[in-house]
Order: C-alpha cells, then sequence, then structure tokens
C-alpha cells in the first residue's frame, strides 16, 4: 500500500508540478501586471520547503535515539554536500558554455544572468538552448526529480503525514524552476507542446526515484533518521541559497510585504496540509514508524 500511495504522489509532484508551470505561463507568469508574479511563486515555494524541513523532517529524524549531535554533523555534511553539487554543476555547464558557444559573445553573460534566475541543483536554465542546451535542461531537470523522488519516499516510509507534507513542498518548489524549463525549451523549438512533453517525462523521473528509494529505504530501515535529515538538508539549502537569495532585491515596501505574505502563506500551506492528514493518518503511522525507527536504531 506504501508503495502505491509514493507512486501516485511522486507522479503528482512530478508531473503535476510541469504541468501547474505550463497553466501559470499560460495565464501570464511573466507578466508584470495582470499576471502570476514569479516573486509570487518563490516566496511560496521557500516558506513550503523551510516549514517542511524544520517543523517536520528534522523533528521526525530527531525522535530516533540516535545521538542529536550526529544527526546534526550530517545535516552539516548535506547542505556542504549539496552546497559542492551546485558547484560542480556551475563549472560543468561553465565549461561546456565557453568550449560550445564561444561565438555568443556578450549574450553568454547573459543567459547566465538568467540561470540564476532559475538555475537548480543543474538545471541549466540560464545557458543558450541552442543545440544541445535544451538537453542539458532536461538532464540535470532527470537527475534533480530522481532525487525529488527518493526524498518523498523517505518521508512517507517514516509517516504518511510526512511523506504529503514532503510531497507538497517539492511540487511548491518545482512549479518555478520548470517555469524556466519550459522557457528555454520553447526558445529553442517552436513546437510548445513538444517542450511540454520533454519536460514531463523529466517529471516522471520523481516517480522512478520514489521506487528506488522505497526499496531502498526498506532495506535500510534502521538509517531512515539520516534519511530525513538529508532530505531536511536538501530542503533547507534549496531555499536558503536558490530561491530567497532571488528575493533579496530593493522593492516598494507593498511589494516586500506581498513576498513576506506569500512566505508565510507557504509555511501556513504546510501546516494546513499537515493537519488534515494527520486527522486521518498521522497519529498511527506516526507511532509505527517512530517505534520502528527506535526499534531499529537500538539493536544496531
Amino acid at each position: 500500500m506504501n508503495l502505491i500511495v509514493i507512486i501516485a504522489a511522486t507522479l503528482v509532484a512530478g508531473i503535476g508540478s510541469v504541468w501547474l508551470a505550463a497553466l501559470l505561463l499560460r495565464v501570464g507568469v511573466r507578466s508584470g501586471s495582470g499576471g502570476v508574479n514569479p516573486q509570487h511563486l518563490l516566496s511560496l515555494a521557500a516558506g513550503a520547503l523551510l516549514a517542511t524541513a524544520f517543523m517536520h523532517l528534522l523533528p521526525e529524524a530527531f525522535e530516533s535515539r540516535i545521538e542529536p549531535a550526529l544527526l546534526f554533523a550530517v545535516l552539516l555534511f548535506g547542505l556542504v554536500f549539496f552546497f559542492l553539487l551546485d558547484k560542480a554543476e556551475l563549472w560543468h555547464h561553465g565549461h561546456e558554455h565557453h568550449h560550445g558557444n564561444t561565438h555568443e559573445g556578450p549574450d553568454a553573460h547573459k543567459g547566465h544572468d538568467h540561470g540564476h534566475d532559475h538555475d537548480h541543483h543543474g538545471h541549466a536554465h540560464g545557458h543558450a538552448p541552442k543545440g544541445g542546451g535544451s538537453w542539458a535542461v532536461l538532464t540535470g531537470d532527470s537527475v534533480h526529480c530522481f532525487g525529488d523522488g527518493i526524498l518523498i519516499a523517505s518521508a512517507f516510509i517514516a509517516d504518511m503525514r510526512l511523506g504529503l507534507v514532503a510531497a507538497i513542498a517539492v511540487l511548491a518548489h518545482e512549479v518555478p524552476h520548470h517555469i524556466g524549463d519550459l522557457v528555454v525549451l520553447r526558445q529553442s523549438s517552436a513546437n510548445q507542446r513538444a517542450a511540454l512533453v520533454k519536460v514531463s517525462l523529466a517529471g516522471t523521473m520523481t516517480m522512478l526515484g520514489g521506487i528506488a528509494g522505497w526499496w531502498l529505504v526498506d532495506q535500510l530501515h534502521s538509517w531512515l533518521p539520516y534519511f530525513l535529515v538529508l532530505a531536511g538538508s536538501s530542503f533547507v539549502y534549496v531555499a536558503l541559497a536558490d530561491l530567497i537569495p532571488q528575493l533579496q532585491k530593493r522593492l516598494p515596501a507593498r511589494q516586500t510585504a506581498a513576498q513576506v505574505l506569500w512566505l508565510v502563506a507557504g509555511i501556513v500551506l504546510v501546516t494546513l496540509v499537515s493537519r488534515l492528514a494527520h486527522g486521518e493518518h498521522g497519529h498511527d503511522h506516526g507511532h509505527d514508524a517512530g517505534h520502528g525507527e527506535t526499534g531499529h536504531v537500538h539493536k544496531d
């Protein structure tokens, strides 16, 4: 039953975020007025990620009998790991861009700046979509979606409610990034439907990651608290290193207030989803998962 729920949740998070991004583009997500403000989406996603990490994933991990200092060390390791992963991806794509697109001149810098607006763990959104650029986007997107699936599966195995919250958080933060994917692919192809299909196929990697995560965590159940801490570190890193820096711009008081309100809305959204799920599944699954975790850890 757990596997079926994981498959369903990862499909919704992976493909649903792509379709929602396409819908927002259709109604005018990039327009300055009368459309959906992308800054609001980033604020909502940041709030959802931070709330999921600090209010759900990390507390669940710390309920185990593992020494808190060890879990904090894993948290620190996760943050450094994702930082180095970003560095490696930036170096790789920058190297590829320099040697493969040297004819672009000043436009290369424009592309790099755009990449900072949309880049996320290997998403090459900022690179010119000529030649293999769109495939670089799809490859990075697929790898990232696969990792998201593993994180969602880890959360579901710990607690049904926790998994639902993690899936909602992934959905929220993937929407603005898939918008960037679709923009790049539509620039490289006149067929907008083909762009949507390609990004949707990349989104299906979330489901494959969920299946792999279900199998992996099931085999290494005593390691579940560590998986949850790594998931939390991923969410914290994405929010603080990727999303929030894009919001740190000097804006009028009204726009700043709107950013804060959407950030709070993300936190409230995660809290409400958690409360609603808790009414049906939270207590039983949380108790069983916590008992199972501590039992396994104690034996080891």
